[in-house]
């Protein structure tokens, strides 16, 4: 039996989005919740809702560049606050931090659902996620948030392909996961630490950089820069340009991996029963 094509998946999606019937969106900026928040809007028109969380996690800059994307495309909006830092479960980050981290959110979005009378939550989980660590899943579990774009068969790769198709400007936007997951396991998620990342990752924006990550590592900032992007630091001069800007932020000792970018580089050491409960 062929595979289905990328025009039969956006069609099981399409089918999908029409079975809900009304749904708020879980909405990030990022490419799933993006091309999902944007695609419910054509099947579903106002009987759909994205809702972005406007919390200390989130860049500022994706922050802005998300709400940008729905003004410029008229997707209904509303911006909620979620306090996952007050959790002690979140805040000591441990190999769960995610899940406390969704629970907030989709506590705070099913008591939107309530009072706005919609149907369902929704995310945009796609097929590739469900082969890694996302303790945020089992959230989604536990909150019956439904997946239609891993319903629909779509990966990643199906997900930008289909956003170039439509002319989304996000369809090559570069993952984003929350400023949190730069944090080494077992320090301790706080606004200081979060601040830290963040300058560091913005410095590093405006080097021409754009994929990369600040990881956190108390003491310590060691930062992942794609390979093929490599070339553009190693100079002495930007060298000595990056670790004093890094210094000056707050760390005081600068690294840059010779392994280059790894999504989830984090993860690598996570015990194994943390990475089954994931």
């Amino acid at each position: 039996m062929n595979a289905p094509s990328l025009l039969e998946k956006e069609s099981r999606l399409d089918q999908r989005l029409r079975d809900l019937g009304t749904a708020l969106i879980a909405y990030s900026g990022g490419v799933d919740s993006a091309y999902l928040a944007w695609r419910a809007h054509r099947i579903l028109g106002e009987s759909m809702l994205a809702v972005i969380a406007d919390s200390p996690s989130l860049a500022r800059r994706h922050f802005r560049d998300a709400l940008a994307f729905a003004e410029k495309h008229r997707l209904p909006l509303e911006v909620i606050s979620t306090q996952e830092l007050d959790n002690p479960d979140y805040a000591k980050n441990d190999g769960l931090r995610c899940f406390h981290c969704k629970s907030e959110l989709f506590d705070r979005m099913e008591q939107t659902r309530r009072q706005r009378g919609f149907r369902h939550l929704a995310y945009g989980m796609n097929l590739d996620d469900r082969n890694d660590f996302r303790p945020g899943q089992k959230a989604a579990q536990d909150h019956r948030v439904v997946a239609p774009l891993a319903e629909a068969g779509l990966d990643k790769s199906d997900i930008r392909a289909l956003a170039r198709q439509a002319g989304l400007e996000i369809w090559d936007k570069p993952a984003s996961p929350c400023l949190s997951s730069r944090l080494a396991y077992g320090l301790p998620v706080d606004r200081e630490a979060l601040r830290l990342v963040e300058e560091g990752e913005d410095f590093l924006w405006t080097l021409g950089l754009r994929h990369y990550r600040v990881r956190h590592h108390g003491d310590v900032a060691r930062i992942e820069i794609a390979p093929d992007e490599m070339s553009a630091v190693l100079s002495a001069s930007t060298m000595k340009t990056i670790a004093a800007r890094f210094k000056s932020i707050g760390f005081p000792y600068v690294a840059i991996d010779c392994a280059g970018y790894q999504s989830g580089s984090m993860n690598i050491h996570l015990p194994e029963e943390i990475l089954r409960r994931g």
